[in-house]
């Protein structure tokens, strides 16, 4: 009887999910609508997950982390029965290779390109990009009216491109509205060719009229890389006279960056200003367990049988980005490809491999988030309260030495820490950076620990 009962209602207890939490229109149709009823018995829903993408597992790990207290909720609501819930991927097949081609945007009037694995549903969400990631889903979902400019930063090989063209494959699938990506590369060009070619025939005509067009007759562009262009005069004075333009119009602007607006130097502070006014988000260095699955779900899409101890080694060496990950990894698995008789791939033989990439005198990359997993495992507190804004005694003295280590051991700025622990300015960070270094004085244990910690950082 339940069992009918929950078939029956299967539309309205997706449709309770997503009121009772709040979900977005994007984030329900990407993870909540597609899921259909499989079966019930002796207390346990089966919930099928649609089989259609290039790496299922990422779908699969991400509702069942993300939805089944929300199903369960839903489910005692409706029939005052406490369900156990299960998902399952549909008609399992094996992986595919992705093949590294750009599929051009089918949007009219667009000479863009868009690659095609990189999309929302294969983006793997971690605390180090779980904001980034958000934004994004909010923007893709109400382009121009909030969040306007999104500008995501941070380092190279971190994601930004991919959210951004997620964003994009999102709106063009789901509006009519036109969509332009590019890379500040492919602008500056475009605008020194129209240089070149000069003014000739009309106004209406020429070749700058023409590129003003493209790039104004927009309902959202999508720039990468942005530091490219700061410094180059006309193509800055171009870009900036478009992004006004498109701003005062109400269109969207999504922009990457290797680095905050703030350490722009050649940013003039009018468009420095603008450049923040919607929401800048940053991406850090992915945490290891991030790593490892990163690593995991790339051995998958490969159909690689690389051992875990080997994933394991990799991703407890290399913690910058995730292309270096990637290739690191793909020099493993080319030695399984090229050279089959060399059978599977021990540890030892991985090392080997890996000695010019991966070398006990390598040394460490100290990133923020390096330094937030570090202090995060030393205490025993969680790397999201200690950038929350909770004020708990227990978390304060992490989150000061967080500060304080990041201003002794990188070169960011009080403005750039500021931001990632989101506070509104950088006087509480000079603060925890002063109290700190006046404890440490008065307390050689405090400073003792701190050492401890900075070995932990820079130890490989």
């Amino acid at each position: 009887m339940l069992k009918q009962l929950i078939e029956q209602n299967w539309v309205e207890i997706k449709k309770n999910i997503k009121k009772d939490n709040s979900l977005t229109d994007i984030a329900y149709n990407i993870w909540i609508d597609p899921l259909t009823f499989n079966d019930y018995s002796d207390n346990v829903l089966t919930i099928l997950i649609p089989n259609k993408e290039v790496n299922p597992e990422i779908q699969l790990d991400y509702i069942k982390n993300h939805y089944t207290n929300c199903f369960q909720d839903a489910l005692f609501s409706l029939f005052g029965e406490n369900i156990e819930v299960q998902f399952i991927l549909a008609d399992p097949k094996p992986h595919e290779t992705v093949k590294e081609e750009i599929i051009p945007i089918n949007n009219e009037n667009s000479s863009s390109s868009l690659n095609p694995k990189y999309r929302f549903e294969n983006f793997i969400i971690a605390g180090n990009n779980n904001v980034a990631h958000s934004a994004s889903l909010h923007v893709a979902e109400s382009p121009g009216t909030e969040f306007n400019p999104l500008f995501i930063y941070g380092g190279s090989g971190l994601g930004k491109t991919h959210l951004m063209t997620a964003i994009g494959h999102y709106i063009i699938e789901n509006s009519n509205k036109k969509v332009l990506y590019v890379t500040s590369e492919q602008f500056t060009n475009e605008v020194i060719e129209s240089i070149r070619v000069g003014e000739s025939g009309s106004s209406v005509s020429s070749p700058m009229t023409k590129l003003r067009e493209k790039y104004r007759n927009v309902d959202v562009l999508l720039i990468d890389d942005i530091q490219f262009i700061i410094g180059k005069k006309t193509t800055q004075e171009e870009f900036f006279h478009t992004f006004n333009t498109l701003i005062d119009s109400g269109k969207a602007i999504v922009m990457t960056s290797d680095k905050h607006p703030s350490l722009m130097k050649d940013l003039d502070d009018r468009y420095r200003s603008r450049f923040i006014s919607g929401l800048p988000v940053d991406i850090q260095p992915p945490s290891y367990e991030t790593r490892v699955a990163i690593l995991r779900n790339y051995a998958d899409n490969l159909g690689s049988t690389i051992s875990d101890e080997i994933i394991d080694y990799i991703a407890k060496n290399i913690r910058s980005n995730v292309r270096e990950l990637e290739g690191a990894f793909n020099q493993v698995y080319a030695k399984t490809k090229l050279d089959p008789a060399s059978g599977s791939i021990d540890i030892e033989t991985a090392k080997e491999i890996l000695k010019d990439t991966i070398s006990p005198d390598r040394s460490t990359m100290v990133t923020p988030q390096l330094i937030l997993e570090s202090v995060s495992s030393y205490y025993g507190v969680s790397t999201d309260d200690i950038i929350s804004k909770k004020r708990n005694a227990d978390i304060v003295l992490p989150r000061q030495i967080f500060m304080y280590l990041c201003r002794e051991m990188t070169d960011m700025t009080l403005i750039n820490i500021a931001t990632i622990l989101e506070k509104k300015d950088h006087s509480t960070v000079l603060h925890g950076i002063k109290k700190i270094e006046d404890d440490i004085k008065m307390d050689p244990k405090l400073g003792e620990t701190i050492d401890l910690i900075k070995s932990n950082i820079t130890s490989p």
